[in-house]
């Protein structure tokens, strides 16, 4: 009877025992929780490496590929420009008008307007009234020092012709020019802006392209 009664457990043990076994299996849950969470951290740190060493042997290989010569990169560049470039021009017009002209240097003097055709356009011919759109670069003939330029600011010029809007040896000149022409006009100081110090007085050139007769 007596080793019965021992082993017979009470009512409070038996709540402190269910109390102890509830917290291991709590302390449990928590454990295997946080392994689960390491493990998580693990595998997320381990998918960004391979994301970052997939990228670089990717974009390396890119890198790799592209040729290397200075050359092809450089003559790249200018073709992109020149395209840029040539696509603003009206179609048919030739490709030469896309780049700025080199101005020969004048010499002597002008007595009378001359109209010289550097490039010939294949577009109807000016006419009064009509609102050109240009480029154009002016030297003038005393020291063949550039004064005025469109290349400058990218942007063409436009003006109604036989207005007025220009001096006279643009309204002359330019009548009669196909579109897509460049000409160079030469033009004495009373077709122009006269006599006098300043680098507009005098002899001009101009060379002009013209883009557009509307």
């Amino acid at each position: 009877m007596t080793n019965q009664a021992q082993r017979r457990v009470t009512p409070a043990k038996a709540r402190r025992d269910t109390k102890k076994l509830n917290r291991r299996k709590a302390l449990a849950r928590r454990a295997a929780a946080r392994r689960r969470r390491q493990y998580a951290i693990a595998g997320a740190a381990a998918a960004a490496v391979l994301l970052i060493v997939g990228a670089v042997l990717v974009f390396g290989g890119h890198k790799a590929a592209k040729p290397k010569g200075g050359a092809t990169r450089s003559g790249g560049a200018s073709s992109a420009a020149s395209a840029g470039a040539s696509a603003s021009l009206p179609p048919g017009t030739d490709p030469a008008l896309a780049t700025k002209p080199v101005v020969a240097a004048p010499s002597g003097t002008v007595t009378q307007l001359k109209v010289t055709t550097l490039v010939a356009g294949t577009g109807p011919a000016t006419q009064n009234g009509q609102t050109l759109e240009v480029n154009y670069v002016g030297v003038s003939y005393k020291d063949g020092q550039e004064f005025d330029s469109s290349w400058k600011t990218s942007q063409p010029y436009s003006f109604k012709l036989g207005q007025g809007q220009v001096i006279k040896g643009w309204d002359q000149g330019l009548l009669g020019v196909k579109v897509g022409s460049r000409v160079q006009l030469d033009i004495p100081a009373d077709l122009g802006y006269g006599d006098g110090d300043k680098p507009t007085n005098g002899s001009l050139r101009f060379v002009v392209d013209v883009l557009s007769a509307k």
